[in-house]
């Protein structure tokens, strides 16, 4: 008989982890097959589709072991968000032990994908290929401190298209309360699910594709939020200590008096590009 090996620290501590990650999926009959689903996707090999998954965990047996798989991913009902946040009650009092918090980072990823059936693929910009593709895309939000990071937000980006396809949502099973969110929109709202479950905040960090929405920077200054984002050298905005001027109320047909925006030349919004290189040099900085 082989002698029996008893697991290290790092097995159980991986072993309580997982099963805290099967607890939040919810009824039991989820628990085994979320494991099996989180052990495949851990084992070697390239494709992470149920089927070769479950080939790799139950060559003997492919065909129960790829409904046991099927099932836990697309039929049963278990929240994401709660998975997701037993992730974070387990990761990030460990990451805080080493060092603090430093930034909250929004950004989306693209799946490259083939076909049009998968919930959400549409021809898009896929950051994988660095280019428009055919691709789902998530928008995630994660915290990092300077060494270590974690998404703590995920979700699907549904394009409009698919929003209005209804023959598409039924086939695929999309509910009616599902409608269109732009990606700064689902951003905001996990950025403010982080704010209330107490996350410890950061700078909020995101690429042009969020900084250039005037909308959801304005909305982080509402929340006292602290952002550092790229945006197009064409995005506008007013220089410091300037802002529009309430034009001369005057009565409208209603009879009501209306309040305009009056602009002049010499009183409007500027380019950032323009703003930029009005600066003094000493206003400039290196940073790396």
């Amino acid at each position: 008989m082989g002698k029996e090996i008893t697991p290290g620290p790092q097995e159980r501590r991986f072993a309580a982890y997982i099963e805290g990650l099967a607890e939040a999926a919810g009824h039991a009959d989820r628990n085994v097959p979320l494991k099996n689903y989180c052990t495949a996707l851990l084992l070697p090999g390239e494709r992470k589709s149920v089927e070769p998954m479950a080939a790799r965990l139950a060559p003997g047996n492919v065909r129960r072991m790829h409904q046991s798989l099927h099932h836990v991913v697309a039929d049963a009902p278990w929240s994401d968000e709660a998975v997701l946040d037993r992730c974070l009650d387990f990761v990030l009092p460990a990451m805080l032990r080493q060092e603090p918090v430093v930034a909250w980072v929004v950004d989306d990823t693209g799946f490259p994908k083939k076909g049009h059936e998968s919930v959400g693929v549409a021809r898009q910009y896929c950051g994988q290929v660095g280019k428009q593709d055919n691709c789902r895309v998530a928008v995630s939000l994660s915290v990092t401190t300077e060494k270590a990071s974690m998404p703590i937000a995920f979700r699907l980006y549904l394009p409009e298209v698919w929003t209005k396809d209804h023959k598409r949502r039924k086939k695929t099973g999309i509910p009616e309360e599902i409608q269109f969110q732009t990606k700064t929109d689902i951003a905001l709202k996990q950025i403010q699910r982080a704010c209330q479950r107490g996350i410890p905040q950061g700078v909020v960090l995101a690429d042009a594709g969020y900084g250039n929405d005037t909308g959801f920077r304005a909305e982080l200054t509402r929340m006292e939020l602290t952002y550092v984002m790229g945006v197009q050298s064409t995005v506008t905005v007013w220089k410091p200590g300037e802002e529009p001027r309430p034009a001369p109320a005057r009565q409208g047909s209603t009879g009501r008096p209306r309040k305009l925006l009056r602009r002049d030349s010499k009183h409007q919004p500027v380019s950032v590009k323009e703003l930029a290189m009005s600066l003094p040099a000493e206003a400039w900085k290196k940073v790396t």
